[in-house]
């Protein structure tokens, strides 16, 4: 069946993304007036619709070459020119190092959205790799150095709020952007039909949370997320050991590494059908130095046979 998409439809992808692109540049127009609770709110707003316009151009078979570019250039100024920039005005941009610091973050996010566009292209990728980002990705870059001055404006002054610990964070994060540790992507997670209902629940916690509490729950959010990258790690080099796991379900996935991990610790599997204790014992032992027990006879070739007495007749 050929899906058909009219003009206007074809436009609400880049549409989206031009979104984006207002929003990102607003946080800047937002911190040269000191509004910097608008100025994150702008940057997740366009994060928002960066993880939008892609699906939407999907669900909707209107992808094209011009949209990536957009896409790229979108993220490069909303996620890497304009946190640096918010950055740069609330430290008074007063010390040069600032800038410098300004500068590599948002080279950095260039670097890192060039990369990605390359490796689209790449078809000798393992299959597992869909599964993770290589580096941070942009959107959680742009907002994981906004996070002191997000604890600034939930906790005022503090060691958070040093100038060269706001200039050593913005470095460490765009060193992350453009490492190579894996970071998983939520685009390939899949709930079970189980799952469906706590995670509606959870959806509406955490919807409840960020209208309560938004800045706390956005320092929260971006541990949490700092906080997996071991693990990311970890899930990374399993599969790349295990090519049996790349194309399995989750389920057989899990088993695959419960089997491994059981093998790893030196333990036998569950046994079945035997008797614990003496009896064990006694089933262990070989049959031919195995004790006969009473009521039972062994023929000549060594095996046992009932007598009558077990099977419940009289002799007569």
């Amino acid at each position: 069946m050929v899906r058909v998409t009219t003009p206007g439809v074809r436009l609400l992808p880049n549409a989206i993304t031009v979104l984006a692109l207002c929003a990102g540049l607003s946080a800047v127009q937002f911190a040269l007036t000191r509004n910097y609770g608008m100025a994150i709110a702008s940057i997740g707003i366009a994060a928002v619709l960066d993880s939008l316009d892609g699906r939407i151009a999907r669900l909707l078979d209107a992808t094209s070459k011009m949209g990536a570019e957009l896409d790229s250039l979108s993220d490069g100024i909303s996620f890497g020119v304009a946190p640096a920039l918010v950055i740069y005005v609330w430290q008074t941009g007063a010390d040069r190092i600032g800038w410098v610091a300004s500068l590599i973050f948002a080279v950095c996010m260039i670097l890192r959205l060039a990369r990605f566009n390359t490796l689209l292209d790449d078809t000798e990728q393992p299959p597992y790799a869909s599964e993770f980002f290589v580096g941070v990705p942009a959107p959680a870059g742009g907002l994981l150095g906004m996070l002191p001055l997000v604890a600034y404006l939930q906790w005022g002054e503090g060691w958070w709020s040093s100038q060269y610990v706001v200039w050593a964070w913005t470095v460490a994060i765009a060193a992350l952007l453009i490492s190579r540790i894996p970071t998983l992507s939520l685009k390939t997670v899949k709930a079970p039909p189980k799952a469906i209902a706590p995670l509606l629940l959870g959806v509406a916690l955490l919807a409840a949370a960020i209208i309560q509490f938004p800045l706390v729950a956005l320092v929260v959010a971006m541990i949490l997320y700092l906080a997996h990258i071991p693990y990311s790690i970890h899930r990374h080099r399993w599969l790349a050991a295990h090519p049996e796991a790349w194309t399995v379900p989750p389920r057989e996935r899990r088993a695959i590494r419960r089997a491994r991990s059981t093998r790893r610790l030196g333990l036998r599997p569950p046994l079945r059908r035997r008797v614990a204790g003496a009896a064990m014992r006694a089933v262990r032992l070989p049959r031919e130095t195995a004790r006969v027990p009473r009521g039972t006879s062994q023929n000549s070739n060594g095996q046992r046979r009932r007598t009558w007495r077990q099977i419940g007749l009289r002799r007569k």
